[in-house]
């Protein structure tokens, strides 16, 4: 005991640290399936590694399929199909491929808007996006649109050029269109109304307030919500949430990033949809149940059966 006792031991900052490169434990399964909207398998691979197998063991083994692991985990939860979503050219192709090989998967291509300023060629870039659309498992083009946060003003004409282009090729190919929107609401909604909107436009990760909500969900649009609605800061986001149309909302991670409460700060990944699934629940008085088929409906409304 006296041994024990005069270790070192580590310190709440030490355990903060540690722990922010653990995924969290999985939580209690959804009564019924639904869909993560929104992911990005080979970032949280690359950056944040292999989530926890569905038993709660670690993974990433010599022999494990991240894809694999990531859905089998997501699954034993509720969450039984992902979108991998493309920020670049490679990635967009990585993603479309891993639609082909694994049925619970569907893509969708694009170029980032803080992508978009730093090509040296992004007209050769869109004419690889639109090659991948034609693809039959990539169902949606994005994520495209406007970010005033992470780009200034020299590089908002470009996004602007590479969004238009975006619009278009989902229009051609009749594909749902992912919409990032930062710090750019009264942007994303003139440009939208100047090309005319595809049939189906997803605003990802939907960070508005609840005017900007009304004016989506007015245009038809479906509002993606991610971990961030379960923030203790995000009040004008869950009122946001609360007048949204329950037949035009969709549920999100944007893995590896917004993890939801209570493990904000460690990396995130589709099985833990069913904390921000619940989160939503309670703030839309909705019952779980019904929350569940309702998004898995919208789901396969914006996107096609997988």
């Amino acid at each position: 005991m006296l041994a024990a006792m005069s270790e070192p031991t580590e310190t709440r900052k030490q355990r903060a640290a540690r722990r922010a490169g653990e995924f969290p434990p999985v939580p209690e399964p959804l009564p019924r399936p639904v869909l993560d909207s929104h992911t990005h398998l080979d970032i949280t691979v690359s950056e944040a590694g292999v989530p926890p197998r569905a038993d709660g063991a670690p993974a990433g083994g010599p022999g494990d399929d991240p894809v694999a692991v990531a859905v089998a985990v997501a699954a034993s939860v509720g969450v039984d199909r992902l979108v991998q979503v493309g920020v670049d050219v490679a990635s967009s192709r990585w993603g479309a491929d891993v639609a082909d090989t694994h049925t619970a998967v569907l893509a969708t291509v694009a170029l980032h808007p803080n992508e978009a300023p730093r090509l040296g060629d992004l007209d050769e870039a869109l004419r690889e996006i639109e090659t991948l659309a034609a693809r039959d498992r990539v169902r949606g083009i994005g994520e495209t649109g406007m970010d005033f946060f992470r780009t200034g003003e020299e590089g908002r004409a470009v996004q602007e050029e590479s969004f238009r282009a975006h619009i278009a090729i989902a229009k051609r190919y009749g594909k749902a269109l992912v919409v990032h929107d930062r710090d750019a609401h009264a942007d994303v909604l003139r440009i939208l109304d100047d090309e005319g909107a595809p049939e189906t436009v997803v605003l990802h990760c939907f960070s508005g307030d609840a005017d900007f909500a009304r004016e989506c969900a007015r245009r038809g649009y479906l509002l993606s919500f991610a971990g961030t609605v379960t923030f203790g800061s995000a009040a004008g986001l869950r009122e946001a949430a609360a007048l949204t149309p329950v037949e035009q909302l969709l549920v999100e991670t944007d893995a590896p990033y917004l993890t939801p409460m209570p493990h904000r700060g460690r990396p995130n990944a589709s099985y833990l949809i069913p904390l921000t699934v619940r989160s939503l629940a309670a703030t839309t008085g909705t019952d779980v149940d019904g929350l569940c088929a309702a998004i898995s409906a919208n789901g396969e409304r914006a996107f096609g059966p997988w």
